[in-house]
This record gives structure tokens, sequence and C-alpha cells, in this order.
């Protein structure tokens, strides 16, 4: 089965996962919609809890046992990849189509492999290389990413944090997926190593033309390599829109309030924090699910679930409708 080369890249609709708990049903991913061209850079920003995982989980299809509903279409490439059985969307997809580079990735190498090896596995299974043609791929790849050669026959242990973080990423590009979902890529790495990672990211995007959705709660950082940003909220999209227009004036006011919580260098203004906490994803509200802590709401937002408005910036918000 192959995929039809577009434009547009991904295209998702109504995207639902909930999960079964024992105090009840999680909805962690509720009714999410967004769009990603060829060799671009979406960022998922949000508070933690608020389903951008539970979302990279959805897209790959790595679900947990505890799912009680799993819905949506998800277009790859023209594509509606929803629709293929399990094992259809192991050859076809997962891997090869779209990878992923899992948060605290640089922990989850095995130890007692080589790195040369690990970096090669997904190329034996999924391309059908034999060790040493897939060999040859893995030299290509942790060039591209940045790390020595000779590291090839190291174990996972004998590199630092962000040598890891590097191999785990050229094992997502190893098999040359057109999409790459990254969760928290630079998460406990110190700054200095955060952007040497993000610096790489740059360079794959522009060497490789690959695409990237990059699943973050660090705004300062994800902002180096963002063409478009989607604001996430109690387990959906709120905001979505080019990076060059919405960093200096977002529109929904969780979004304008998340930018303010942010410290700049350049400013004489205190950075803000949000008052309140994040609705319950088992019983979230009926109307916006920022309203409770919203400054600007009134009575209808509490009410009623506010529409899209759509346009090259969409926003989840009663303010702009």
């Amino acid at each position: 089965m192959s995929l039809v080369a577009t434009q547009e890249l991904l295209k998702i609709e109504n995207l639902v996962l909930h999960f079964k708990t024992t105090k009840g049903v999680v909805q962690a991913v509720d009714g999410v919609d967004f769009e990603l061209g060829t060799n671009r850079a979406v960022v998922i920003l949000g508070e933690s809890g608020c389903g951008k995982t539970s979302l990279s989980k959805a897209l790959l299809r790595l679900l947990p046992r505890n799912v009680d509903k799993y819905s949506g279409k998800v277009f790859l490439q023209g594509m509606d990849v929803m629709e293929l059985t399990e094992e259809e969307y192991r050859q076809n997809v997962r891997w090869v189509g779209m990878s992923l580079v899992p948060q605290a990735a640089m922990n989850s190498l095995n130890p007692v492999l080589k790195v040369g090896e690990q970096v090669a596995e997904p190329a034996v299974l999924h391309l059908g290389l034999g060790k040493t043609e897939a060999l040859g791929l893995v030299f290509k790849m942790l060039q591209h990413v940045g790390v020595p050669l000779d590291f090839v026959e190291r174990y996972p242990f004998e590199l630092s944090g962000g040598m890891r973080q590097r191999v785990a990423l050229a094992m997502a590009l190893v098999t040359s997926p057109n999409l790459i979902v990254l969760d928290e890529p630079t998460s406990a790495l110190d700054l200095l190593t955060q952007a040497n990672i993000m610096n790489v990211l740059k360079r794959i995007k522009h060497e490789l033309g690959t695409s990237f959705i990059l699943i973050t709660h660090d705004i300062a950082t994800s902002s180096e390599l963002a063409d478009e940003v989607a604001i996430m909220y109690a387990g959906q999209i709120v905001e979505t829109g080019d990076a060059r227009d919405f960093f200096p004036a977002p529109l929904h006011p969780y979004s304008q309030m998340l930018m303010a919580s942010v410290p700049r260098l350049r400013s004489d203004s205190d950075p803000i924090f949000i008052n309140g906490q994040p609705p319950s994803l088992m019983n979230p509200p009926r109307g916006c699910r920022f309203a409770a802590r919203c400054p600007f709401r009134f009575e209808k937002c509490s009410q009623e679930p506010p529409v899209i408005r759509k346009g090259n910036r969409k926003v989840k918000c009663w303010l702009h409708n």
C-alpha cells in the first residue's frame, strides 16, 4: 500500500482518545483538529496534563490497554490511516510514514545493545535491509544528527544525555519518514544542549525536508523551530496559527496568559502566572474549558462550548466570534 504525495502532509479531524480509570473516563484528547504541510514544523504548547503526550500516542496508535474511545480521522499524505488494520498500520505508517521520539527518549534506549544495533533495527524490520546495508544507513543518519561514527560500538550508558537524545532522533530518522513527532525532546537537558538539539532539528528540516510535530511546554526553545503553533488546553486545541503571527500577538486568553508567563530579557514587565487549575478531564465543564480561569469570561462562556473561528488563524473562543 503506497501513500500519495500531496502538499498537505497531515490532516487531523475530530481525533478522540479517552481512557478508562477506576475513577472514571479521562478525556485526554477530545476532538482535536489541525493540519500540517510538507517541510513544516508545528509546535504544540500547553501545561502539563493537557493531553499533549496522549495526542502523540493517538497519532502513532501506541495505545495502552485501558482505551475507552479512540476515533476520528488522521490523513497522512491523503490516506486516512485510521481505517487501516493494526498490521497495515505497522507496515505502512508507524516508523515508515511517521515516527516518534518519545518523552525521556534518552532513557528509553536498551542498555545492553550497542548504539549501532539500536539505530539499525527500524531499518532492518521496516525496510527489509540486511545488516551491512542498514549499518551504512546508520552512519548516514548519525552524521545528520552530529554523532561521531565510532559511537556505533558504544553502549547508551557511555553517552551523555545530549548524545543519547541525538541517537534517539537518528532511530526515528533511519527509515526516512516524512513526519517525526517529538515529545519533550529537550526536557532534562541543560540550556546549551537544548540549543544544540534545536539546531540539529533545524538542519534536518532544511537538508532532508522532514516535517516535525514538537510537543513541549518550553515556549522559548520551541520558537526557534516553529513554523506554526497549536495551543492545547484540557484535551482540546484552542488556537492554531502561523508562528510569525502567533508569538507577537496570541488571540486566545489562555494563549495570551501562557505567553505572558515566559520571562523576557528585553522587558520591564514581570512574568505573570495563571490563577486556578485546569479542569478535570474526567468531568470537563460544559462550556469553554478555560472559562473558570479566564479574566474575560461572560455568561455564554460557561453555557456553550465555543466554536472555532476559521481563517489563517483559528481560535476557539467566544470573544472572537
